[in-house]
């Protein structure tokens, strides 16, 4: 995972609405941040499994953030 990658996601987190981060379970919120983030850059199946396995490690701050943000 390269540190453009962490950036956009953490910016994708950002800039989300917090009730489209809050709203969602644990493997949809994977889902919908992995689709986001393949949309502004182009994911090798080696990275879609990093992301996943990172966005599921961070699940608890993403949810953090949206809920100070919301």
């Amino acid at each position: 995972m390269t540190p453009a990658m962490l950036r956009q996601l953490w910016s994708l987190v950002e800039n989300a609405q917090s009730t489209t981060i809050l709203n969602q379970d644990d493997s949809s919120l994977v889902q919908w941040l992995l689709a986001r983030l393949s949309e502004q850059c182009s994911l090798a199946a080696e990275d879609v499994e990093l992301v996943s396995h990172y966005i599921r490690s961070r699940t608890p701050l993403i949810r953090e953030i949206a809920a100070a943000q919301g």
